[in-house]
């Protein structure tokens, strides 16, 4: 990564740099420091504490290396939507039934082999930004560089990274929109079970989801909910704790034979790009499971929702 610096740059320290205007992470600059040729200004190695002067180019080594890659990661040629791909990020269509990452007995099955089987032919460190559960469909993005994903990082720490989902309710919220606060936390002697319960329990974190009724039809009804908090399960348990927990799961909710997972799907994710700065909007095609289960239910779109 190599940074020609200008007048703004100028009279500014490498650490600064570092870390205020590029977001690095005080462990991302450690390893730079202590790395071969790590930090480097016009060829010459130079310490963090080296005041910039305009016209140097400072050259940072950022780039993975063979010793990142997990050796348990296996690329293995599995299909999945592209949504975007650069250099830095690639955003893409996680279909249903399809792990974020490997486990035990999920080792070659995963977005992680699929992503490895793609960039095969260089250097690889799978990077997820977001994560969706196994049965969770839509837009998921990963990053490509190691600089790229502290930058991410940092947006969605920072409130930057809007995520919009779709769900199908058995049962309908009590009011048209709003927004759901609760406190969840892990479910005793549960490692996957996740519970809302009261602010001042053990493990307790407090959980926000805006959401809008789109359709309803039969004591169904199709909603748009935005996490505005990250915790695990979040919608699932939060949407249950309302009285209309998500079709079709089996965990907080009963399985349906109108769909074989929960009916979640995550549609929509603005960011900025980490380089660029460039607001970006990626919309993740619905896949068949939930267009048939939303034509049984006899829940539409509004038009020009999508």
């Amino acid at each position: 990564m190599d940074i020609r610096v200008d007048e703004r740059l100028s009279g500014m320290t490498i650490r600064d740099l570092l870390k205020r205007e590029l977001g690095f992470s005080s462990n991302l600059v450690k390893k730079l420091k202590f790395s071969e040729n790590g930090i480097t200004v016009n060829g010459e190695f130079v310490t963090v504490r080296h005041v910039l002067s305009a016209g140097e180019v400072l050259s940072l080594r950022t780039e993975d290396r063979e010793e990142d890659v997990s050796p348990y990661l296996i690329p293995v040629d599995l299909q999945v939507e592209i949504l975007w791909e650069d250099e830095w990020i690639t955003a893409v269509n996680k279909p249903p039934d399809m792990p974020t990452h490997p486990s035990q007995g999920h080792r070659l099955d995963t977005l992680a082999n699929a992503l490895a089987w793609r960039y095969r032919d260089r250097i690889y460190v799978f990077r997820p930004v977001n994560r969706l559960d196994r049965d969770t469909s839509g837009c998921m993005l990963t990053s490509n560089t190691r600089d790229a994903s502290y930058k991410m990082y940092a947006a969605m720490t920072g409130g930057l990274i809007r995520k919009e989902y779709l769900a199908v309710l058995d049962g309908i919220p009590p009011e048209k929109e709003g927004v759901i606060r609760s406190f969840m936390r892990r479910k005793q002697d549960s490692v996957i079970e996740r519970e809302e319960c009261p602010p001042d329990a053990p493990g307790a974190k407090e959980a926000v989801t805006e959401y809008r009724v789109l359709a309803e039809a039969d004591g169904r009804a199709l909603v748009s909910a935005f996490p505005v908090t990250g915790r695990t399960h979040q919608l699932r348990v939060q949407f249950r704790g309302i009285g209309a927990p998500i079709t079709g799961d089996s965990l907080y909710g009963e399985a349906s034979p109108l769909i074989p997972r929960h009916a979640l799907h995550s549609l929509r994710t603005r960011f900025p790009h980490p380089m660029t700065g460039e607001l970006l909007t990626l919309t993740a095609p619905l896949p068949a499971d939930m267009l048939s289960l939303m034509d049984a239910a006899a829940l539409s779109l509004p038009d020009g929702f999508i």
